[in-house]
């Protein structure tokens, strides 16, 4: 067995945590629109998650918020003036304009980026393109601000590679790693990629949610793939996301499916064609591991795709602890919807690899529509890549204990809608930032660039 590992790159929830019910598709997020946040809890509770994950002796690592709000946005979009005078232009001219520069989505770093482990790649190097988001405005402006920061992380050329995101066309829409699944025996070795995708941009022909729309696109997945040169050393797949599922507000393969090691657990309207394309995937499975692949299919009839966007069942995260078993970690909306939480214990007495389950109170990324996988980009990395890779941001005792006290320094309890069109809460967030880039020993520049 090799010494690779997977580290769970989570998000550090941003000092403008607010509901502002921006993403369309998202239920829970229009659900909660408008109301009455607490970025402080919210941040907690994000570090309450990755210590629980680090105890489990899981690698663990912190990815920091984007820098907000996004004045460079607003300049672009014709305001002007100092930045006081850009949220009051702002506000005046449209408060949903105010609210996209404040949006602190990148939270949810399984979107950041596509991360193909080096084992993977035909170079040998860990890839990562960063998700250029183009679906949405307020997500939109956050592909440049991480690919800064992921190329400070992951600086080595001779270990890694940030790519460009791809060109921001309807074509190529591209969300992520919340449309990414690794199947595989060892971390260190390759694997199984597997891309979900919405619809095909170039196929007139191909079908396509008729509700909310499809944030990824076949194409976009395509040209990842093509990037990571997988095509040498691993097995990739790619599937359509079920159109229905979407317009249930499946917005992301990551709300109906996840996947870790030699586990997939799937709803059974996650896909299109879902009988022969999991079929595929096992044929594909077996012809280069003797392992078995466990598919965990769970019916409607066990839980309705709406009670799977209720509990986010499926946003859980697979952790393979270090003795060999797996840990399902669950949003702790699993355990009081009755049907999700049949579901996981039935999954727990199956004979999959799973045999522990936790429920996480995130509640208020919850309401905001991004439950315990959002918040994580998984980077396999061995000892020589993790040593080459910026150390700051990597877990400790200490490093959790840094962070709990900046948030309590920085951090509102409470913000409301009209709390965005305060200067003052625009100095709080930058001096946050400025703080956050010292403890993390990122440059000031690369994590203040929004200011």
């Amino acid at each position: 067995m090799s010494l690779a590992r997977e580290y769970n790159f989570d998000g550090i929830v941003g000092p403008s945590h607010n509901y502002a019910g921006l993403s369309w598709g998202n239920v829970a997020s229009a659900t909660h629109r408008n109301r009455v946040s607490s970025p402080r809890a919210a941040a907690l509770e994000g570090l309450s998650k990755m210590r629980t994950v680090a105890a489990l002796g899981i690698g663990q690592a912190v990815l920091p918020p984007l820098a907000r709000p996004n004045l460079r946005l607003l300049r672009q979009l014709g305001f002007s003036g100092t930045p006081e005078q850009l949220l009051r232009r702002a506000a005046s001219s449209d408060p949903v304009l105010l609210a996209i520069a404040w949006s602190a989505s990148s939270m949810w770093t399984a979107n950041a980026a596509t991360v193909s482990p080096a084992a993977d790649c035909a170079d040998g190097r860990t890839h990562f393109t960063p998700a250029n988001l183009g679906s949405l405005l307020h997500r939109s402006g956050e592909s440049a601000s991480t690919t800064a920061v992921l190329r400070s992380i992951f600086a080595d050329p001779e270990y890694f590679v940030v790519h460009d995101p791809l060109p921001c066309s309807a074509a190529l829409f591209d969300e992520g790693a919340a449309n990414h699944t690794r199947l595989c025996v060892d971390d260190g070795q390759p694997g199984i990629e597997i891309f979900v995708s919405g619809r095909s941009a170039l196929d007139r022909s191909a079908v396509a949610p008729r509700i909310f729309p499809a944030r990824q696109t076949i194409e976009a997945s395509q040209a990842v793939a093509r990037r990571h040169q997988l095509e040498l050393r691993c097995g990739t797949v790619f599937i359509q996301q079920h159109p229905d599922a979407i317009d249930a507000g499946v917005f992301h393969n990551d709300v109906i499916s996840v996947g870790r090691a030699n586990l997939l657990l799937v709803h059974e309207q996650a896909f299109l064609d879902q009988s022969r394309r999991i079929g595929e995937l096992q044929e594909t499975w077996a012809v280069r591991f003797d392992t078995p692949l466990f598919v965990e299919t769970v019916t409607s009839a066990e839980l309705s795709l709406s009670d799977a966007v209720a509990s986010y069942l499926f946003n859980s995260v697979l952790l393979v602890r270090p003795d060999g078993g797996m840990t399902l970690l669950c949003p702790a909306e699993c355990r009081e919807n009755g049907a999700a939480l049949a579901c996981t214990q039935r999954i727990l007495a199956g004979p999959g690899p799973v045999d522990d389950i936790l429920f996480m109170d995130l509640r208020q990324s919850m309401r905001n529509g991004g439950g315990p996988a959002c918040l994580r980009l998984r980077v396999v990395l061995d000892a020589a890549a993790r040593s080459a890779a910026h150390p700051g941001v990597f877990w400790t005792e200490h490093l959790d204990q840094q962070l709990v006290a900046w948030v309590q320094r920085h951090y509102r309890d409470s913000l409301a809608p009209d709390d965005l069109r305060d200067p003052q809460l625009m100095q709080e967030a930058f001096s946050a930032m400025e703080s956050l880039a010292d403890i993390l020993g990122l440059p000031r520049n690369v994590l203040c660039d929004q200011a």
